[in-house]
């Protein structure tokens, strides 16, 4: 039998990226992909995003967080859903611990403080943005990341530019287009997403620039296909429009489900990502959902 058998399970969601938060502190059980897989299947507890929470790894964190995809891989970071998990670790009254406004969380990508602004939203420090071809990665040696080269040419697609390129804790290329409506993510996302010059597969973006403070964006997310929100996308967004010319250092970013704020600060080059959460449901997995997961 999987360890996670009747085990507590929140669903939530960070402007409609749906998002499942498991808390395994004071366990040694690390979720596998079957199991990760398993859980998106399931109807109650399917996500864009599992959060898993662990005990904390480095001294001055308040949990470790493995992030997986609906495929089963392992992601570095998830802006919405961290913001998810900041919520369940402050105000859930099975999973907060003694209160207090802020946390630090640990991923495999680096820290990720985190502000209470109000009830149900949350400003999370996503760190400086990687920007170099190596960090980011890609597979060649990229002088200026702004515009990288890959095959754009679409059958009845408007023609695409060059993307940009940003690392947020998973690799982002940015296009930007007139109309981010005009494109078919499920037809053009895996092309680019699955394209060789992203060793690690990275997450799509097309984005429309309203204004230098407002971007219009859709973004096709490794491992997880077509999504309503993605808060590192929105980062990595705004970092790649300001180094163009094309925006601000500080935006609202429209994803189909919601508005986030990002700051890309200058004072010490940290992207800042301020939104909205919201809790759907908690539930327990029933012991036959992992019958083949073994």
């Amino acid at each position: 039998m999987s360890a996670l058998s009747n085990h507590r399970f929140l669903k939530m969601n960070g402007l409609g990226n749906e998002i499942t938060v498991l808390d395994l502190r004071g366990s040694l059980h690390v979720v596998s992909s079957a199991e990760a897989r398993a859980i998106a299947a399931d109807s109650r507890s399917r996500f864009d995003q599992l959060m898993v929470l662990h005990d904390p790894v480095s001294p001055g964190t308040d949990a470790y967080l493995r992030i997986y995809n609906t495929d089963g891989t392992e992601s570095g970071a998830c802006g919405n859903g961290t913001r998810c998990v900041a919520w369940a670790m402050l105000a859930d009254p099975i999973m907060s611990r003694p209160v207090h406004e802020g946390l630090v969380l640990e991923t495999k990508a680096g820290l990720l403080p985190v502000t209470r602004v109000s009830d149900t939203v949350f400003t999370v420090d996503m760190g400086p943005p990687r920007l170099s071809w190596n960090e980011i990665p890609l597979r060649d040696p990229y002088p200026d990341t702004r515009a990288i080269a890959v095959d754009t040419h679409i059958p009845e697609h408007p023609e695409l530019q060059s993307p940009s390129a940003v690392g947020m804790g998973n690799p982002h290329a940015i296009f930007w287009v007139e109309n981010a409506q005009a494109y078919d993510l499920t037809a053009v996302g895996p092309k680019f997403e699955h394209d060789p010059v992203f060793p690690e597969r990275a997450n799509i973006s097309f984005a429309e620039v309203v204004s230098p403070d407002h971007v219009v964006l859709r973004v096709w997310e490794r491992g997880a296909g077509a999504t309503r929100a993605c808060g590192s996308a929105a980062c990595a967004t705004l970092v790649a429009g300001a180094r163009k010319g094309l925006t601000g250092r500080k935006a609202k970013i429209s994803l189909p489900g919601g508005d986030l704020l990002i700051e890309w600060r200058e004072s010490d080059d940290h992207v800042l990502m301020t939104g909205e959460t919201q809790l759907e449901h908690e539930g327990f997995f029933v012991p036959a959902l992992f019958a083949g997961a073994a």
